[in-house]
């Protein structure tokens, strides 16, 4: 389906346009000529129509996000993509980096699958695909994290698992996309994988000092929530596929130290690094909160708890995810901070780019969930309106004569005209999955879907 094209052929009459029978409105191909009607037009999140919604984030991904990517980003000769490149689409370099590659295959793959199965999309995907392939490494080691433009590798291999879960995310995406299910098991066989060497008591990626900011302090064998973040999404995703024991195995452990472990009842939120046996640090990592990981961590956890109609799951993990956003809003300048450094202290990350247009967007992807399941009023007129609005307003460049978004920015979202990171991932990401979520809601005209999902069961 070109939904580019129908949109815009369809937008001067919505309003006008009637149901013709019940055959057209299951094809996809007509889905806003045939939902978008005038009963549509009552359904809102807060004050912001649904008609309105979806038409503009028509407009983020179709008009926006993947022009620029064509025109700039997407390396057509050789495969892969180019993020170090600025607004202006000039390439710092053409480095290549295994986080993106894995990402992008990911969000090429999905956009094929969901978004009327062009082929030009699928190609992207694979020759991204047949780039990081060329680095696959030997038994038990991981992934280059960079590269150069033609493939070649810059670095030795990573220390840090994190490169090779995003291409085993790709991987298995691409499988689900094409139907080729060897790459499915690849991405079985990496993550497998990751997971014995995330259990290793030495186990000591770097990124985890990043995270500690002016205060870092050598943590080995430590068990780290956004690892579970991870797993527990590139899983889901899997499982879409088929399911495997071993994958579930994984899974649940990793939901469960979400659930049980990381979360501290004390203070009702997640510390991000615990100690090698899921014990708690005995200095201030006990106070450290990754808040953009606990929202980003606990929105697929209610979506596992959908596919497995677990009530009580879905209920906690909702809970604690409102939680999280509610603490984590900044009540001066708006917006959600990445980072709670100390709890009891109310530390805030604010020297260190502390507004991430990706902890925006993963707080909406999680209202979109309880909105569509349980119609959920918290996020439906309040929190999602006050997100989206302050998303737009603050990171959309589009103000300053730019595409795209602003992706790290400091307190106040200041504009930066020298940025030069273009981000492949969690904006697509969200821009799709909010796209088809608000589909769904519209031609459901705004019935939870809870019943059908939690009941079936009981012929309900």
């Amino acid at each position: 389906m070109d939904r580019r094209k129908f949109v815009a052929a369809s937008l001067g009459s919505i309003f006008a346009t009637k149901l013709t029978s019940a055959e057209s409105l299951l094809k996809r191909g007509n889905f806003i000529k045939e939902n978008l009607t005038p009963h549509s037009s009552q359904l809102e999140f807060g004050d912001l129509p649904l008609n309105e919604l979806v038409k503009k984030y028509h407009y983020y991904l179709f008009d926006d996000f993947l022009p620029f990517m064509d025109k700039y980003v997407i390396d057509h000769k050789y495969g892969g993509f180019l993020c170090n490149t600025t607004l202006k689409g000039e390439h710092v370099n053409t480095n290549k980096d295994s986080w993106f590659e894995g990402r992008g295959i990911w969000v090429y793959s999905f956009l094929y699958r969901n978004f009327g199965k062009d082929e030009k999309y699928l190609n992207v995907a694979r020759k991204s695909l047949n780039l990081i392939l060329k680095n696959k490494p030997s038994d038990g080691k991981l992934w280059p994290q960079q590269m150069t433009r033609e493939g070649k590798p810059l670095t030795p291999p990573a220390t840090e698992i994190y490169g090779d879960l995003f291409i085993a995310e790709g991987l298995s995406e691409f499988a689900l996309a094409s139907g080729e299910m060897k790459y499915w098991d690849l991405a079985k066989s990496i993550i497998l994988k990751c997971w014995n060497i995330y259990n290793k008591p030495d186990y000591y990626p770097q990124i985890v000092a990043e995270y500690l900011g002016p205060k870092p302090m050598p943590f080995p064998g430590a068990k780290i929530q956004g690892v579970s973040m991870v797993m527990i999404g590139t899983i889901n995703n899997m499982f879409k596929s088929k399911n495997d024991s071993d994958l579930e195995n994984i899974l649940n452990e990793c939901r469960n130290a979400v659930i049980n472990k990381h979360f501290d009842p004390e203070y009702r939120l997640d510390t991000e690094l615990l100690n090698h046996d899921y014990s708690r640090p005995t200095n201030y990592l006990s106070q450290f909160v990754y808040t953009g990981h606990s929202i980003e961590t606990l929105w697929p956890i209610m979506e596992r708890a959908v596919k497995l109609r677990d009530v009580e799951l879905f209920k906690t993990a909702a809970e604690r995810f409102k939680r999280h956003i509610e603490v984590a809003w900044d009540q001066v300048y708006g917006g959600a901070f990445r980072s709670l450094n100390n709890v009891d202290e109310n530390l805030w990350e604010v020297d260190r780019l502390p507004k991430a247009l990706w902890a925006q967007q993963e707080a909406l992807n999680g209202m979109m969930i309880m909105i569509e399941q349980t119609g959920d009023e918290w996020a439906k007129n309040w929190w999602f309106p006050k997100v989206y609005k302050y998303m737009v307003d603050k990171f959309l460049l589009k103000q300053y004569g730019y595409p795209l978004w602003i992706v790290y920015a400091d307190r106040k979202v200041t504009f930066d005209p020298k940025y030069s990171r273009i981000e492949n991932y969690h904006l697509p990401r969200h821009l799709m999955l909010t796209y088809l979520a608000l589909e769904r809601i519209i031609k459901n005209n705004g019935k939870p879907a809870w019943r059908a999902a939690f009941n079936k069961k009981d012929g309900q």
